[in-house]
């Protein structure tokens, strides 16, 4: 790190230039600290933020770190892009968007199976919100595409990865779901 640089701040003014999650690794290689030390000045930041309820928030996302506005004033902000404001997923995009988060990567077809109904739209919605994405194809017939959630669903759920979710007892759902292993659909 070079000499008289404050660290933390450093970090603040690259994520704000970066506006997208910075992986921990490349800000310690950048800025020549260990991953310790990017933690330690993060962690500092992220109280600041926090204990002054400044209009920033630090957040760790997918092994780094993104500086986003804090949703306590995100009627304000709306109202100054004048943007219109989203409307909520429909019960649908819902249970396929639960479906992707806990069994990606997750073909469309296995969704639908799940779900019982055709889910084109739903995840055609998740997608176009940016929510889930494509991840590969699956080494079957046809060769179907695979979904699975992104940094952008992280942070809207607040999460810093997919393992964050909670567990979901499947034995209070019935025993058809029990007994459901994707990998057989």
């Amino acid at each position: 790190m070079t000499d008289g640089v404050n660290i933390e701040y450093a970090i603040e003014g690259i994520l704000f230039a970066a506006g997208e999650p910075v992986k921990a690794s490349k800000l310690a290689a950048v800025l020549e600290a260990s991953i310790d030390e990017i933690s330690e000045a993060a962690e500092k930041l992220k109280d600041e933020y926090d204990t002054k309820m400044r209009g920033l928030k630090l957040i760790e996302i997918d092994e780094g770190y993104q500086l986003c506005s804090r949703p306590e004033y995100y009627a304000y902000i709306q109202d100054i892009l004048g943007e219109q404001r989203r409307s909520a997923l429909s019960n649908a995009a819902m249970e396929a968007l639960a479906i992707i988060a806990y069994k990606q990567p997750v073909t469309k077809g296995q969704v639908e199976f799940i779900r019982g109904v055709n889910s084109d739209g739903a995840v055609n919605r998740l997608v176009e919100r940016g929510l889930v994405e494509e991840c590969g194809r699956l080494d079957a017939p046809g060769r179907p595409i695979l979904f699975k959630t992104t940094q952008t669903f992280l942070r809207c759920f607040g999460l810093k990865t997919p393992d964050e979710l909670p567990a979901i007892d499947f034995s209070k759902l019935g025993t058809e779901y029990e007994q459901m292993e994707i990998e057989d659909i």
